[in-house]
C-alpha cells in the first residue's frame, strides 16, 4: 500500500513539476493598477526588466488603472492561473476592502500572493507659490481659510487620498478633496495650479522635488527618507502615529502552481538584492524588499486590518 501510495504521490506531482520546469515559454504580462508614471508603473517596469532577464522571457507591462485598482485586480481574478499574467498591486489591495461593500473579487480568496517587493515613503507636497514651508504652517493657513484650499487625489484608498484624509482629521482642519486620474494626473494639477497640496509616493515626485517645481514639507510614513534627509515626517511635526506608507506587491491568480509561484518569489528575492536596482530605488523614496509567499499572504492579512481601522476612523468613502 505505501508503494501504492508513492507511486499516486509521484504521478500526481510529475506534471507540476514538469511545468514549473517548463516555465515560462512565453512572454509573461504584468498588470499594473497605475497609469504610466505613477510610483506602482515604475517599480513594475523594474521588476519586469529584472524577471525578463532572469526567467529568458519578455515580461510586458499592461497598465489598466481605474476603479482604485480594480479593474487591473479584477482582470487577473479572471485570469488563467498559469503564471503568464500577473499583477503589480499596491496599497489600495488592503484599502479597498473597508471602502466597497461589495468587490468583483474576493483579496485574499482569489489570489495567490507572490511577494512584496517594495515599501515606498509618500510626500506631504506643496506649490511653491504657497506661503508653506512646514505641517505647522499649512494647517495654520487650511484653519484660517477653512473650504477654500483643495488637495488633489489620485487612486481612491492610495496615499494621496488616505493622506489628506488623516491630516483633516488628526488637525481638524476642512481641505477639499479633487479627484484625478493616478498620480501623474494630482501632480500635473499641482504643477498647474489647480490645487494646493498632495500627497505622493516618492519614485514620481522626487525628480519634480530636485528640479524646485514642487515642495515636499514633509514625509508620510514613520521615518525619514534617506532620499530627503532634512524633510521630517507629519508624526515628528506635531502628529504622532502619522503613517501613509505605501507598499507593492506581486499576485497571481488563485490556483497557480505553487511551484511556480515560488519560482516567481525566488527571482523577485534576487532583483530586491541587486544593489544597482536598490539604490536607485532609494534614491527615489522606494526600499525594495522581497518575502515568501506565506509571508506576503501575512503581510496582506494585517494590512487590511489595519487599514479598516483607519478609514473607520476618517469615514473615508469611494469616489
Amino acid at each position: 500500500m505505501g508503494i501504492g501510495h508513492t507511486i499516486v504521490a509521484l504521478a500526481v506531482a510529475a506534471p507540476a513539476l514538469a511545468l514549473a520546469q517548463a516555465y515560462p515559454g512565453k512572454p509573461i504580462r504584468m498588470l499594473a493598477i497605475s497609469a504610466p508614471g505613477g510610483g506602482t508603473d515604475l517599480l513594475a517596469r523594474t521588476y519586469a526588466q529584472g524577471l525578463g532577464e532572469a526567467l529568458g522571457q519578455t515580461v510586458v507591462i499592461d497598465n489598466k488603472p481605474g476603479g482604485g485598482g480594480i479593474i487591473a485586480t479584477e482582470t487577473l481574478a479572471k485570469a488563467q492561473p498559469d503564471g503568464y499574467t500577473i499583477l503589480m498591486t499596491n496599497t489600495s489591495h488592503s484599502v479597498l476592502p473597508s471602502l466597497h461593500k461589495k468587490l468583483p473579487y474576493d483579496v485574499l480568496k482569489d489570489f495567490a500572493p507572490v511577494s512584496l517587493v517594495a515599501l515606498t515613503h509618500s510626500l506631504l507636497l506643496v506649490h511653491p507659490s504657497m506661503p508653506v514651508k512646514t505641517v505647522k504652517e499649512l494647517v495654520d493657513l487650511a484653519r484660517a481659510q477653512p473650504g477654500k484650499l483643495n488637495y488633489a487625489s489620485g487612486t481612491t484608498g492610495a496615499s494621496a487620498h488616505f493622506g489628506a484624509e488623516l491630516l483633516k482629521l488628526m488637525a481638524g482642519v476642512n481641505i477639499m478633496q479633487v479627484p484625478y486620474k493616478g498620480t501623474a494626473g494630482q501632480l500635473t494639477a499641482l504643477l498647474g495650479g489647480e490645487v494646493q497640496m498632495t500627497f505622493s509616493t516618492m519614485p514620481p515626485a522626487m525628480p519634480l522635488v530636485q528640479a524646485g517645481r514642487l515642495r515636499a514639507i514633509a514625509i508620510g510614513g514613520p521615518r525619514r527618507s534617506p532620499a530627503l534627509p532634512d524633510v521630517p515626517t507629519v508624526a515628528e511635526s506635531g502628529y504622532p502615529g502619522f503613517d501613509v506608507g505605501a507598499w507593492n506587491g506581486v499576485l497571481a491568480p488563485a490556483g497557480t502552481p505553487p511551484a511556480i509561484v515560488n519560482r516567481l518569489a525566488a527571482e523577485i528575492a534576487r532583483i530586491a538584492k541587486n544593489p544597482e536596482a536598490k539604490d536607485k530605488a532609494s534614491s527615489q523614496g522606494a526600499e525594495l524588499i522581497s518575502m515568501t509567499p506565506q509571508e506576503f499572504t501575512d503581510y496582506i492579512k494585517k494590512m487590511t486590518g489595519h487599514f479598516a481601522k483607519v478609514v473607520k476612523a476618517t469615514g473615508m468613502k469611494p469616489d
